[in-house]
Parts: structure tokens; sequence; C-alpha cells
């Protein structure tokens, strides 16, 4: 790999900006494309460019056979992010499942008395008000974002400033009849009906989960589904 290359995929990685790295196998040729590039590209024709861009928006490498042979689009996107609002028992199953599931995980709640490192070890603790680390923090289209508290002082600031980002994941832990409630609180604020439906609540998948445990594995089971939904 040229050092130009590898310069261009540390600084994309540092930027958290995905981009398709293409190879030719049979010459080892490498080039770069970003979602915004331009079609003009000096290194690629039309159709590989075209598959490259393809490859970004899918969010999936692939094989490409050309007339120079087959080349490999490799996607490079940023890592994955779980924002975690409230750091409660259901939290305590959830980051390390998620950390294992290769998302970097953040825990945001400003009661000291919950959001401690004894209770969450290895994880990130916010401590601010949830509106303003995710203002803060700004979630991407990489992210998910779960309100855990079941407190409308700091789940509904959070879910606020989560429907204002790009992240592909949004969801309120609590009954149809909470749900519905906080819909209406956050329709008064502000928040359109496009908006709120991108709200997942109850949250997490319907698996009959019970403990604490079980709705965790099923909010990841969730966030899963919605991640690679096509």
């Amino acid at each position: 790999m040229k050092r130009a290359i590898l310069k261009e995929l540390i600084l994309a990685r540092r930027a958290k900006q995905p981009v398709a790295l293409i190879t030719v196998l049979a010459s080892g040729t490498q080039a770069i494309v970003h979602p915004d590039s331009q079609t003009d590209h000096p290194d690629l024709d039309e159709m590989l460019f075209a598959a490259a861009h393809r490859a970004l928006q899918q969010d999936r490498s692939m094989m490409v056979d050309t007339a120079s042979g087959n080349v490999f689009i490799h996607v490079l996107t940023p890592p994955r992010q779980l924002f975690i609002i409230g750091a409660v028992h259901i939290a305590q199953y959830l980051a390390p499942m998620a950390t294992l599931a290769g998302y970097e995980v953040s825990v945001v709640d400003p009661r000291r008395a919950f959001a401690t490192d004894a209770r969450f070890p290895s994880v990130r603790m916010v401590t601010e008000w949830p509106d303003r680390a995710l203002a803060r923090l700004q979630p991407d289209r990489y992210s998910a974002i779960v309100a855990l508290t079941h407190d409308p002082k700091l789940d509904e600031p959070a879910l606020k400033a989560a429907l204002m980002t790009d992240a592909f994941y949004i969801g309120a832990l609590g009954s149809r009849q909470t749900q519905s409630k906080r819909r209406e609180r956050l329709a008064k604020s502000g928040c359109s009906e496009a908006a709120l439906a991108r709200i997942h609540g109850p949250v997490g998948l319907n698996l009959g989960a019970k403990t604490p445990a079980e709705i965790a594995v099923a909010i990841l089971a969730e966030i899963t589904q919605e991640l690679h939904r096509s």
C-alpha cells in the first residue's frame, strides 16, 4: 500500500468518514472513493466508480469483474456507536453485550449515584444532561441511541436531541401507553409525526423478554435488525 493511500485512510478514520478502498488484484493498484467523490476520478472508469458508490450506499464490500480482472471494493466505515441514556439495570447488561457486538458504548446519565465506574466498568460514562451530551457528541448514521431511564425529564430531551441526528436507530423503554403519552408530549413540543415515527417503542424485538438481561438481548437484536435492514 502506498504511503499516500495509507495517509488518506488514516485521515478518513480520524474524521469518522466512510471510504471505499479499491484494489485491482492482478496489479495491486489501489484508489480511494469517498461518498462525495466526483465522477471524474482520475484512476477509475465510470463503471468501477459507480460500483464503489453502490458499495458505500449498501455499506457492503464486494468483488467486481472488470476488463482488468477482479477488483475488490473494501468498504471501511467508522466504528458503530451506541449511546445509552440512563445508567439503569438494563444498561448494565446492554453495554457489555453491545461492546462484544463491536459498538463503542457511551452511557449518558447526570445522576452520579447511578453513573459510576463500578457499575459500568470499561464503558465511557457521560454525566451531562442527555440533550447536551448528544449535541456535543454528535451521533451520526453509524450510531444507535436508546433511552432507558423511564423518566420524562431525561428521556424526552434525549429523544428530541436524538431526532435531530442521523442515528440509524432510536429506541425508548416503556409500555405502549407510556409511548403514546410520550409521543403526545413530544408532538406538542414541536416534533413532527415523521420524526416521531423514527422512535422504536416499546423498545426491542418482541421476544417475550422479562428480565433486564432478556430485555437487553431484545434491544440489541432490534438494533442489529435495523442496522442490516435493506
